[in-house]
């Protein structure tokens, strides 16, 4: 694979690589036909992002190993986050001094190098060590979704800006009157009185787009969030939140004729309370009390099939070459405690329906469990 970036798309990309940086620790690389792949997962599978880079991005674009190779998907790797994010630590240097970005994987040299090409005929060479891995894939469906937002990226900027640093959750609320609210989230043994809390309140007029159909609440990590919106406002491009029911994950989307964006973030689930209100007597699809989590989070090796599709109109946002003749494929890149978060906190994993392979079959014989904690000693 090869593949060069010149002008603004090079800090485009730093600041992608900042993005996914907030969620986890291992950047996983996979040159495809309809572009370059940047995925990532935390470490406890409830987060999942990926930039989708279209061909057009860059100035040259090669996914195999030569011209003449056609298999574009044959060779993946991750590489370790902080190395990664170490060449485009400083976006002002980036913008300033680099003309232009060279990335090229080699599995034959077992090298995955970035070149930095700038001004005064100054050359930077990065040589990052890396390890052969699987397609990492997250499965979900936007279509599935009965809620769904369309912002522009300063009004949300401006909305979390209100919460402090140290805030690790945040509820997202809407009502079909055109109410939209952000609260801090507090767990149920916290005192709201010695608590500081921050709720905003948006309007239906505030969104470009307005669908939702019944009340809900959901509740996801701020931390990542955070990083799409820096993202999002740089490119200035409308964020897409499409959510549904507590406990099913929340999908963050960002669009441009070069570049696709998902971040798909685990809600939390309605708490034991809540479920023993409702007047349905039977069992729940899910028990996550007893379900075997690792069978559902699963790196999958997936083979990718395109149609041939019409030529996508220019990008308002990102620079893009010329090409002659454009035939390219186009295809949508379809996660439980959270790091910094109370461990009583259970998250629906976001690789629930992944289809596994038929060595791996799924088995779902787990029963249910209760899951007691004990009480803090020296209390009354």
């Amino acid at each position: 694979m090869k593949c060069t970036i010149t002008g603004g798309n090079v800090k485009a990309l730093g600041k992608a690589v900042h993005s996914l940086s907030r969620v986890g620790d291992e950047i996983y690389i996979e040159p495809l036909q309809e572009g370059l792949s940047l995925r990532t997962v935390n470490a406890s599978r409830s987060a999942y992002a990926c930039f989708l880079f279209a061909p057009l991005f860059f100035q040259l674009y090669q996914p195999g190993e030569s011209e003449s190779d056609l298999d574009a998907g044959g060779f993946r790797c991750k590489v370790l986050m902080k190395s990664f994010l170490a060449i485009f630590r400083s976006l002002p240097s980036l913008e300033k001094t680099v003309e232009k970005c060279l990335i090229s994987l080699s599995s034959h040299h077992s090298r995955f190098r970035v070149k930095l090409y700038c001004k005064y005929g100054v050359i930077k060479t990065h040589d990052l060590s890396f390890q052969d891995c699987e397609s990492l894939q997250a499965v979900f469906d936007t279509g599935q979704c009965a809620h769904s937002l369309h912002a522009p990226p300063r009004l949300l900027v401006d909305a979390v800006v209100h919460f402090p640093l140290t805030q690790a959750e945040v509820t997202l609320g809407a009502s079909p009157s055109g109410k939209v609210t952000l609260r801090s989230y507090l767990e149920e043994e916290t005192e709201p009185s010695r608590m500081m809390v921050t709720e905003l309140c948006l309007s239906e007029d505030e969104f470009q787009a307005f669908q939702v159909k019944e009340e809900t609440q959901v509740t996801f990590c701020l931390k990542e969030f955070r990083g799409l919106l820096s993202f999002a406002e740089s490119s200035n491009l409308p964020l897409n939140i499409h959510f549904d029911i507590p406990g099913r994950p929340a999908i963050f989307t960002l669009e441009d004729p070069v570049l696709n964006v998902h971040l798909v973030l685990a809600t939390l689930a309605e708490r034991e309370s809540s479920q023993k209100n409702n007047n349905s007597t039977s069992k729940p699809a899910y028990d996550f009390a007893g379900d075997d989590i690792d069978a559902y989070m699963i790196a999958m090796e997936t083979t990718c099939d395109g149609t041939e599709g019409a030529e996508a109109p220019p990008s308002p946002t990102f620079p893009s070459r010329r090409t002659f003749s454009d035939t390219r494929e186009l295809e949508s890149d379809p996660e439980g405690t959270v790091p910094g978060t109370p461990p009583q906190k259970r998250f629906r994993s976001l690789f629930f329906g992944s289809v596994l392979s038929p060595s791996q079959p799924l088995v779902h014989s787990c029963t249910s469990q209760e899951v007691l904690a004990e009480d803090s000693e020296g209390e009354t």
